[in-house]
């Protein structure tokens, strides 16, 4: 009996578990769909009627009481995978209208930590506004593009790597969902100048030909296909044929695209297609309909002046019906072998349709069933056609449109290194600077006040240009990502969507093996770099410094270390946790939004600086977790720049003292760990006026050497006389 109390007892604590983990998922999951809902009523008012998810995209179709359709309702986690610069990906609600015109992008799940510790969310929502009236076949470009057709959008000031990838998300979604349901085409298609019908090109064909190479498409359906369309609507049970009827023709629909000369002369005949291309004004398109069987395309209750509101025709996204105004008279088909039909007519598409022969579209068969007095059920069957490409010639494309196209081939990130061209030159040329500073600092160090100039002009570009400006700032959030995406799953692409970051992550990694941690610290990161500035500035006001006793010092490089396990810890249970906790770092406040957030925040960076002014980097030594990840790494550090002399430490003392971040031992060793490789101590090194060890050399050189001769009196001895 024991036994089995003691049993029960963690079951019971499982099973709360498991409720209290469905309840939570289930409140989520109602307050996820209340939101959607409540988008859907803010741009469809007049929709009562939402479908549950359906198809391979889980398309929501928005309709009122009667039927009528408004648009559609979908999410894009469930069209594309894109991973953010969080590598996770942003799930949104996109909504459409039967144009293909999107109404609302909404974020309803992301992960960025930009967005969740630093740019406020309405930011982003205000972004995503910008897609309202935008068709889903236009181009959307954030920043400059070369596409004179492209709509182009402002990124949100700190977040353009996540707009970047919020972009890429609503457009490729809504245009793959457009044409999915035969709203849109393919942008690239969309962007073509039309193609123009070879009139010269003609050849004899009978109707089997005109039938085998796509001249003459076909659409046959029989009582039962048409039934069972119906089937689950409430005409489900109207009209229905007797059952030895079931098999026979409902309608045999042909259509044929009569401006080639080898479809349209084969079919009526040359004096008839003569006349009507005679009669066509530029820019409109005419069209075969043949049918046989009960149903008839043109309906019995057209009346003049109407619209033939049985078919229509769709390309684009667009539809387009037919008046009596656009129809002849058809009597007879001229090609050999062509069957008899009871129904024939020619339509013609106007101007204004803006008819693309090149491009796939599709005749739609609309078949009613009246299920009330006012209220009828519509099932539509569709016909594609494409003319064949012997008939047509494309345009070639202009260089503007061979860029454009080239443009949005290219993958995203690829996109991004183009429209940050700039700073990426900027970047490079600075960092090219640096390395031959590194390389030759020896020669720099032998020039102190040349270097001290060349150094803060540094710092400065470093705070105003690849800080505030290219947003470059380092963080220990890249470094987890980094670790995770080793993990999990490695994608090079979510490196390279900023390239700033990633330059110098890449010169980072470099300058380690080279030189140690402190290139970065002491040259490349921009809230360093702040720091450092300031308190020069303060040494120069005569503002009191402070030190710390070297051993206590020593002691609290140790939090920075505890710090980074803490957050990695963290990260391996919630990355987003340790999004938040980061902000240990402030880096975001002070670097990325300018001070620009909640004051709290503020109020951190800006403690952090004022102590700045009194002790240097007190936040680079003692809590920066980017810095003790750093550190760890530069033990794998090849060589060995910095020059010491067996008198460093003893008994000279003076590189220890002046080093303003205590990283010199008072033995005369450089921690490595801690050095910011500002080179203060080459500069002591190589000055032969300041270096004690130098200058007692100096002085033992010339001890020993003979004075320059100097101009004697001869000495004549006198003699008395």
């Amino acid at each position: 009996m024991n036994a089995s109390r003691t049993a029960t007892g963690p079951s019971r604590w499982l099973l709360c578990l498991v409720l209290m983990l469905s309840f939570f998922l289930t409140a989520t999951a109602s307050a996820e769909q209340a939101l959607i809902e409540e988008r859907i009523s803010q741009f469809f008012p007049q929709v009562t009627a939402i479908s549950e998810p359906e198809g391979e995209y889980g398309i929501r179709t928005l309709a009122d009481s009667v039927g009528t359709v408004y648009g559609y309702a979908f999410e894009s986690i469930n069209v594309l995978n894109i991973p953010a610069y969080s590598g996770k990906p942003i799930n949104m609600l996109i909504l459409l209208d039967t144009e293909g015109v999107i109404q609302d992008a909404y974020v309803l799940e992301h992960h960025e930590p930009i967005l969740l510790i630093g740019i406020p969310e309405q930011r982003l929502h205000d972004f995503n506004a910008l897609y309202h009236g935008i068709r889903a076949d236009q181009r959307v470009v954030v920043g400059r593009s070369k596409d004179p057709d492209a709509v182009t959008v402002d990124a949100v000031a700190g977040a353009t790597v996540t707009v970047m990838v919020v972009n890429e998300i609503v457009m490729r979604a809504a245009q793959e969902v457009g044409a999915a349901l035969g709203l849109v085409k393919s942008n690239t298609l969309a962007r073509s100048r039309p193609a123009t019908v070879l009139e010269e090109v003609y050849r004899p064909a009978s109707w089997t030909e005109l039938i085998g190479d796509g001249s003459i498409r076909r659409l046959l359906l029989s009582n039962a296909e048409v039934n069972q369309a119906f089937v689950g609507t409430a005409a489900e049970q109207v009209d229905q044929v007797p059952a030895d009827q079931l098999e026979e023709t409902f309608i045999d629909l042909h259509v044929a695209y009569l401006n080639p000369p080898t479809v349209g002369r084969n079919l009526l005949g040359d004096n008839q297609y003569r006349f009507l291309m005679q009669d066509l004004k530029p820019g409109e398109h005419a069209f075969a309909v043949l049918s046989n069987g009960r149903y008839s395309y043109k309906g019995s209750g057209f009346v003049r002046g109407g619209i033939y509101d049985r078919f229509q025709i769709r390309q684009f996204g667009n539809i387009h019906s037919f008046r009596d105004l656009d129809h002849q008279r058809l009597y007879d088909l001229m090609a050999d072998g062509a069957p008899r039909f009871q129904e024939l007519g020619v339509f013609i598409l106007r101007e204004d349709a803006q008819f693309d022969p090149g491009t796939p579209w599709t005749l739609e068969l609309l078949v009613r069933r009246q299920t009330g007095p006012v209220d009828s059920t519509f099932v539509t069957f569709e016909l594609p056609y494409q003319t064949p490409e012997d008939y047509i010639q494309r345009p070639e494309p202009t260089p503007e449109e061979l860029r454009a196209i080239e443009e949005a081939n290219r993958p995203m990130w690829v996109n991004i290194w183009y429209q940050k061209s700039f700073q990426v030159g900027v970047i490079l040329v600075a960092l090219l600077l640096l390395t031959i500073i590194l390389f030759f600092q020896d020669s720099f160090a032998r020039h102190p006040n040349f270097l001290r100039w060349l150094r803060h002009g540094y710092l400065t570009f470093t705070v105003v240009f690849i800080g505030w400006y290219a947003l470059g700032q380092l963080s220990v959030v890249n470094v987890l990502t980094f670790v995770h995406a080793l993990v999990t799953e490695f994608r090079w692409e979510l490196f390279l969507s900023d390239p700033v970051i990633f330059i110098l992550w890449t010169f980072t990694a470099a300058s380690i093996l080279l030189w140690g941690r402190g290139v970065f610290c002491g040259w490349l990161c921009p809230f360093g770099a702040l720091q450092e500035l300031i308190n020069e500035v303060a040494r120069k006001l005569k503002i009191p410094q402070y030190e710390l006793p070297f051993a206590v010092h020593e002691r609290l490089w140790a939090i920075k270390y505890i710090i980074l396990l803490v957050l990695f810890g963290i990260s391996l249970e919630s990355m987003m946790l340790a999004e938040k906790a980061a902000e240990v770092e402030p880096f975001k406040t002070a670097i990325m939004l300018k001070f620009d957030r909640q004051w709290w925040f503020v109020l951190y960076a800006v403690i952090l600086l004022v102590v700045n002014i009194f002790t240097r980097k007190v936040f680079c030594r003692y809590l920066c977790p980017l810095g003790a990840a750093l550190s760890v790494s530069s033990r794998v550090r090849l060589f060995d720049w910095l020059k010491r002399r067996k008198e460093c430490g003893n008994p000279c003392q003076l590189c220890a003292k002046e080093c303003e971040i205590q990283a010199i031992h008072p033995d005369g060793h450089i921690n490595h760990n801690e050095c910011h490789y500002c080179l203060d101590c080459q500069m002591t090194y190589h000055n032969e006026n300041k270096c004690p060890p130098l200058i007692l050399k100096n002085k033992r050189k010339t001890r020993g050497k003979k004075a320059p001769d100097e101009q004697l009196i001869p000495v004549v001895q006198v003699v008395e006389p």
